[in-house]
């Protein structure tokens, strides 16, 4: 265990957070604790007087490493003194120096914004956050891109719609995402459907005066819905809004056990042309571990049969990280991935999440080793740029594989503006269906949120009630 002990006169409640999250990127399988115990390490934070001052000690209570710093901006400060400090006592960097937010893009964004050229914003980014001149690169590379994607797009008065659709084949060993299995819960899928229609009904009026900009069905895995199920939710949706002059419409096929040519043929019919087929890895000892329960050839017969059908715009989503897998396992995944030629690729970076079974049930895989470095990210990064594709969105995750990131890559033209749009909250995101989480960007630049519950039968019994959560946020926040 690492403790932390803080004392300080000074008003920043983050002291905790900002010292557990950068300690615990540099010592990622130590506990991080403010408890009493026996600990690997000490890391004494006082701050008083307008003076920082940083103290490490071993477990016998020898200093290992003083620093301290006047301040002004006590967090900045606090992250550059602790970061400086860790690099020198483990010898090691973080790619993304101390940036610990999800979006580090955001960062070379606003500095566009600012009109900084892209020489300042890539040592803008080096040197006030550390950060790796080759993912500053990155950063610089997505937040221009994703400039000239939304160029035009009307904030103001127009929105994204999100609608989600819970179930899924099964459920993979690292997900925590409201996702149901469809064996255990088929007798549910038509009840979620008329309240999600019901839900969809409302919003569709509250919202007339606006227009959707994208549209984004996912999950889950969408899917999972019989042909006639996707039918009847797509031919409610185009009757309820008004989407003659939306710029992009996304369903998330993901899992290719899901995928027919039946329902491929039901999104044609409505004018859908971009889709994801996710195979994750294309090595099919980690399909079965992680509970993918089909194979690497059912990927390329459904990309093989997408392509049949007409599908101009397929993404795939891959991840780095998975267990017992090695850079060789996913230069393969690469190669493979690319003689399918997709018109967009993203890379997660494997995060375990609180709820996954991979991190409920530690016990029974802990044989399985996870692994992602510097060399795999890279080597993800040049096999995109082999492929015509271009980095367009990112974000990063807590607890994610080698403190790393997801992105986003794609082909000029064949982008998902609805993932930039998530990313950057410029615009109001319309959010239904189990679990789904709206978020409301207010003039003043704000942001509000009206959760629905994530609990499918709950979402089914208590429809009327979420309803009335997005009227009551509505009217107050006068976002229609």
């Amino acid at each position: 265990m690492i403790k932390i002990y803080i004392d300080t006169d000074v008003a920043y409640n983050n002291f905790d957070y900002e010292a557990r999250t950068l300690i615990k990127a540099f010592y990622p399988k130590r506990t991080i604790t403010m408890e009493e115990c026996d600990a690997f390490m000490q890391v004494n934070i006082v701050c008083k007087e307008n003076l920082l001052k940083i103290s490490f000690y071993d477990s016998e209570d020898k200093l290992i490493l003083e620093d301290s710093k006047e301040y002004v901006d006590i967090k900045s400060t606090l992250d550059r003194l602790l970061y400086d400090m860790l690099v020198r006592i483990t010898g090691n960097e973080q790619p993304w120096g101390m940036l610990t937010g999800v979006r580090p893009a955001k960062l070379a964004y606003a500095a566009l914004e600012q009109k900084k050229n892209p020489k300042e914003v890539v040592a803008y980014l080096m040197d006030n956050y550390r950060v790796s001149e080759r993912k500053a690169v990155l950063a610089l590379e997505v937040a221009t891109n994703e400039q000239r994607v939304l160029e035009g797009i009307d904030y103001e008065n127009g929105y994204s719609l999100y609608i989600g659709i819970p179930f899924c084949p099964t459920t993979c060993l690292y997900c925590s995402f409201t996702s149901y299995p469809l064996a255990l819960y088929s007798k549910l899928v038509d009840e979620y459907l008329n309240a999600l229609l019901k839900e969809m009904e409302y919003v569709a009026n509250a919202f007339a005066k606006r227009k959707p900009d994208t549209v984004y069905i996912g999950g889950g895995t969408p899917t999972t819905l019989s042909p006639q199920q996707l039918d009847l939710l797509l031919t409610n949706l185009f009757a309820k809004f008004d989407l003659k002059d939306v710029k992009e419409f996304t369903v998330e096929a993901g899992r290719p056990d899901s995928i027919t040519k039946e329902k491929l043929l039901v999104l044609k019919k409505h004018g859908i042309d971009r889709i994801s087929i996710n195979p994750q890895t294309m090595k099919q000892e980690t399909l079965d571990i992680i509970g993918r329960r089909h194979t690497v050839k059912d990927v390329l017969d459904a990309f093989a049969l997408a392509r049949e059908c007409g599908f101009e715009n397929i993404n795939m989503d891959l991840i780095v990280g998975l267990p017992n897998e090695d850079i060789s396992d996913v230069e393969a995944t690469m190669n493979i991935v690319k003689g399918l030629k997709p018109d967009s690729v993203t890379v997660h970076s494997l995060a375990i999440k609180r709820a996954a079974a991979l991190n409920m049930f530690k016990d029974k895989y802990k044989e399985l080793s996870i692994n992602n470095t510097n060399e795999i990210m890279n080597l993800t990064y040049d096999y995109a740029k082999s492929m015509g594709l271009e980095p367009y969105y990112m974000y990063r995750q807590k607890n994610i594989a080698g403190n790393f990131e997801n992105v986003g890559y794609a082909r000029p033209k064949s982008e998902g503006i609805y993932n930039i749009l998530i990313m950057e909250e410029k615009q109001t995101i319309i959010a239904l269906g189990a679990g789904a989480s709206t978020k409301m960007i207010l003039k003043d630049g704000r942001i509000e949120r009206v959760e629905n519950v994530k609990d499918v039968k709950n979402y089914i019994e208590r429809i009327d009630e979420m309803i009335e959560r997005k009227r009551q946020a509505f009217t107050e926040y006068n976002v229609v």
